[in-house]
């Protein structure tokens, strides 16, 4: 059973999601893979301890604080390769941005290889299933660009100006823009 409480933030409604006492999910209402590839069946439940401590973790972070993404147990479903890429967001540090080459390079570090494609990577930050707390809004392109963001561009920005991100280097590509 995979256990919900909905949470109201300054970027909209957010749904959380528990199974056995860690997060699994967090979403931002209308993001693109809402609830992701969760198949089982969910309930709502207000009381639960893990859920509990995610409200409090994000009423500090609205509230100015920056708690740590260790503070709660998360259990994010994914792939191996997904999973690696999630550990190095959690890594990027309160009012600082990466890109999704620089994390392809630590990926490549890490695993001994030359290259790791920055697609690839993309694609892992897409499908990161617990947002604002695995911090994927903290990922632009390597131009300078604010691009990939399944919560929606408008609530990128938010949370990067509510974390002290100045947005005078970053742009929005128009669509058709290459890149």
């Amino acid at each position: 059973m995979i256990y919900t409480t909905d949470y109201a933030s300054p970027v909209g409604r957010i749904l959380i999601a528990a199974k056995h006492e860690a997060l699994i999910g967090l979403w931002i209402e209308d993001q693109k893979y809402f609830l992701g590839s969760i198949k089982e069946e969910t309930k709502t439940c207000h009381e639960l301890t893990v859920l509990v401590r995610a409200k409090t973790w994000l009423d500090r972070y609205f509230g100015g604080e920056k708690p740590e993404t260790k503070e709660l147990p998360l259990a994010p479903e994914g792939s191996e390769f997904r999973k690696k890429i999630w550990e190095i967001l959690m890594e990027i540090p309160y009012g600082e941005v990466t890109t999704y080459g620089e994390i392809a390079e630590k990926v490549a570090a890490r695993q001994g290889i030359d290259r790791m494609s920055a697609q690839a990577v993309g694609g892992a930050v897409g499908h990161n299933p617990i947002s604002i707390i695995i911090p994927c809004h903290r990922v632009v392109g390597s131009n300078g660009s604010l691009t990939g963001y399944a919560g929606g561009i408008d609530k990128k920005i938010a949370l990067l100006t509510h974390e002290g991100v100045s947005m005078d280097k970053f742009f929005v590509p128009q669509k058709g823009t290459a890149l």
